[in-house]
């Protein structure tokens, strides 16, 4: 059997695959079941300082309510359920001691200093490390890229001198220049960068006239945009290329890793196929390299990445032009 060890921010798991943050780690026997499954490692559901704001809205409102409240009343003090931050940081630490494979956490504030507040408490639960999840959309018509860009490298800059436990940044798709934006980060001493974000959209029922809700997992094709950029970075940066989206099988797992990515994350696949679908990718990944030969994953890691390739175009736009000019050859 093949040596799927790898390094995850300087952690060594002992494979790739990452479990993504997402709803289903809120559910103790969830964790639990993901580690007998093999996970090498679980990022846990990301702490929104939005979601924090929008319970402290609701909390403001229900006791305004009992302002005028009077003394026949069998009750003061309205049904309080919100907890802030400290339920959050409390299942957190709950998780650690629960799990033997490194949990990290994962952040989306919306402030710079809120961001450095809530990395610090973060860090003081006893995660192996924190994911600063940048969910940016554009509000104001007058702010440039740059300066979008620039808000997002002074947290990681602010984030990075106050909490000294290893992170990394997942980042959406919509940059100008990814490679841009990921040099810089990486020259900041990030640990990890994951690629890419999956943003929920709105969407509209034409029948009720309107807005809901749609259940937004990434579809099987997705992998190949991190796999591009996995493949454009490798050997490129000293942070760890971490592949997120459409990930669904061993083999997936397989190519992200020839193209360049230290590790993968899934969520997805989770919730199509069940928890213990990682034990089948990591079986499917086991094969391949029993049947290849090789005996680590070092072997084959950037294997196919730009820099090792005779072509160094494979990556560019000069493979759309390739597949325009031999259109009839793939169409049979």
């Amino acid at each position: 059997m093949a040596n799927l060890t790898s390094q995850y921010l300087g952690i060594e798991l002992k494979n790739p695959i990452v479990v993504g943050a997402c709803d289903l780690l809120e559910n103790q026997d969830n964790l639990a079941k993901l580690e007998k499954a093999g996970a090498g490692a679980i990022v846990y559901k990301s702490l929104f300082e939005e979601q924090i704001q929008l319970e402290d809205l609701e909390l403001s409102r229900q006791l305004q309510e009992y302002n005028e409240r009077n003394a026949e009343m069998t009750s003061l003090f309205p049904d309080v359920s919100h907890a802030g931050p400290g339920e959050h940081l409390y299942k957190l630490k709950k998780a650690v001691e629960l799990l033997n494979i490194p949990l990290f956490a994962s952040l989306n504030a919306v402030y710079k200093e809120t961001w450095v507040k809530y990395a610090s408490l973060i860090a003081g639960t006893g995660v192996a490390g924190l994911e600063l999840n940048f969910y940016n959309v554009p509000y104001s018509y007058d702010k440039t890229a740059d300066e979008i860009e620039q808000e997002q490298l002074d947290v990681v800059e602010a984030v990075l001198k106050e909490v000294d436990i290893p992170v990394s940044v997942k980042l959406s798709r919509y940059y100008t220049n990814p490679l841009g934006i990921i040099k810089k980060l990486d020259k900041l001493g990030v640990k990890g960068l994951v690629l890419f974000n999956k943003l929920f959209q709105p969407d509209i029922d034409v029948i009720s006239e309107k807005h809901i809700i749609p259940w937004n997992l990434s579809s099987p094709e997705e992998y190949k945009l991190p796999l591009r950029y996995a493949g454009l970075l490798s050997g490129e940066v000293d942070a760890d290329i971490i592949a997120n989206t459409g990930i669904y099988s061993g083999k997936d797992v397989l190519k992200l890793i020839l193209a360049g990515a230290n590790n993968v994350q899934i969520v997805s696949t989770l919730y199509k196929n069940g928890v213990g679908h990682i034990a089948d990718m990591l079986k499917e990944m086991n094969d391949w390299m029993d049947v290849k030969g090789y005996s680590s994953l070092d072997e084959i890691r950037g294997k196919l990445s730009r820099k090792k390739l005779n072509n160094p175009y494979i990556y560019k736009r000069a493979q759309y032009i390739d597949i325009i000019l031999n259109s009839e050859r793939i169409l049979g």
